[in-house]
């Protein structure tokens, strides 16, 4: 096998703000492939400080995708952070003892599952990323965005609420890309595909989807 090994915790030597994601999850409800990356100015725990109300009794999971890079201070707001939004009053009375255990009753607060990352997703710098939301392969997540909705594969969004500023390729190179799914390949195919990764070419990635996918 050629490349890093994704078993590593730190792969760059002598450098141990960045590592390699997975190596570092404690938890069933969070889920990550291999060579995802997380780089934090100061402590690579803190990605999982920031995984904010992901409350066991909830049980919704956090899956993230291989090849994903994963900037200082990205949050992920899960379900267990949700209030009613159709009654009179928002404020979790049920959380409180003495009296109020029972307001709930018949009641449930929203839920809107999963928070899936896809592959090869860059989410930048202070990103958020709301309860439930699927962000597509190949998509790019601007610094300080805040994510309320799902993102198309190959899409640039930024701002908050987060909206598309545009895509990534033509739908002819995204529809190649997603037959491809080059980060599920051998990693020895995925270093010789390294060069049509890199070079924007669409000849030789429709000559790597023949090849690979065949």
């Amino acid at each position: 096998m050629t490349g890093p090994d994704p078993n590593t915790r730190f792969p760059l030597t002598g450098y141990d703000k960045l590592c390699f994601l997975k190596n570092i999850i404690d938890s069933e409800l969070v889920e990550v492939g291999d060579y995802t990356y997380y780089d934090d100015f100061e402590d690579v725990n803190n990605f999982l400080r920031n995984i904010k109300y992901h409350f066991d009794f909830v049980g919704d999971k956090l899956i993230i995708g291989k090849f994903c890079m994963i900037a200082s201070g990205v949050r992920f707001i899960m379900n267990g952070g949700n209030h009613l939004t159709d009654s009179f009053s928002a404020y979790p009375f049920a959380i409180f003892q003495n009296g109020w255990e029972q307001s709930m009753e018949g009641r449930s607060y929203p839920f809107k599952g999963n928070t899936v990352i896809g592959n090869d997703v860059w989410i930048g710098h202070n990103a958020s990323i709301m309860p439930g939301i699927t962000i597509g392969d190949g998509a790019i997540i601007a610094t300080n965005a805040t994510v309320t909705r799902d993102v198309a594969p190959y899409s640039v969004v930024g701002g908050n609420p987060a909206k598309v500023i545009s895509t990534r390729f033509t739908e002819e190179i995204i529809e190649l890309l997603l037959q491809l799914k080059w980060w599920d390949l051998p990693i020895q195919q995925i270093t010789d595909l390294i060069p049509v990764l890199l070079n924007g070419e669409p000849k030789e990635l429709g000559r790597a989807v023949e090849q690979y996918r065949c």
